[in-house]
């Protein structure tokens, strides 16, 4: 079965905490292909961020996040990805009002179940990589919860509970 594990959901809901945890717990994990690009673009002076021209930093994530699944598909066993090319690929879609989706579902597959992380608005907060608020995290979490139903992932809606809850539920979920 497929071993690459997608963790998706809202911005600012507890995936990358969740992420590091798998981590530590001596498991492979791919970073968030958006949050590298921020990094990037900050540095070098660049225009490729949401704040700036989203169309240029969605098309630079997907760019991105299609060399990780390339590269992971490599690495033996189980590997995390905090949000993946799907993510990407529906932020493009939908700020592009272009297709995206189809094209990267039919040439690369995670898991069939995927972990979404809900809104938590108690843990929300916007830093230098983060700039957008909690209602427009929402939205792209609805976003995100209609393209991987559309493109027939299996959901799991994650409950709002500590880090080490949340990754022994990933755990136990993936080992049934």
């Amino acid at each position: 079965m497929n071993q690459l594990v997608v963790i998706s959901g809202c911005s600012g809901g507890g995936k990358s905490a969740l992420l590091e945890e798998l981590r530590v717990r001596g498991h492979a994990v791919v970073d968030e292909p958006g949050r590298r690009v921020v990094r990037e673009q900050l540095a070098e002076g660049g225009v490729a961020l949401p704040w700036v021209d989203m169309i240029a930093f969605a098309s630079r994530a997907q760019d991105l996040a299609r060399k990780d699944y390339l590269a992971a598909v490599r690495v033996p066993g189980r590997v995390f990805f905090d949000r993946g090319l799907i993510d990407a690929a529906a932020a493009l879609e939908h700020f592009a009002q272009r297709p995206a989706l189809r094209t990267c579902a039919d040439s690369c597959r995670y898991h069939p179940l995927v972990f979404m992380v809900p809104p938590w608005r108690e843990i929300f907060a916007g830093d230098p990589e983060r700039r957008h608020g909690y209602f427009d995290a929402v939205a792209e979490f609805d976003r995100l919860m209609a393209a991987y139903r559309t493109l027939g992932y299996r959901i799991r809606l994650l409950p709002k509970l500590g880090v080490q809850a949340r990754a022994d539920i990933v755990l136990s979920e993936l080992a049934s």
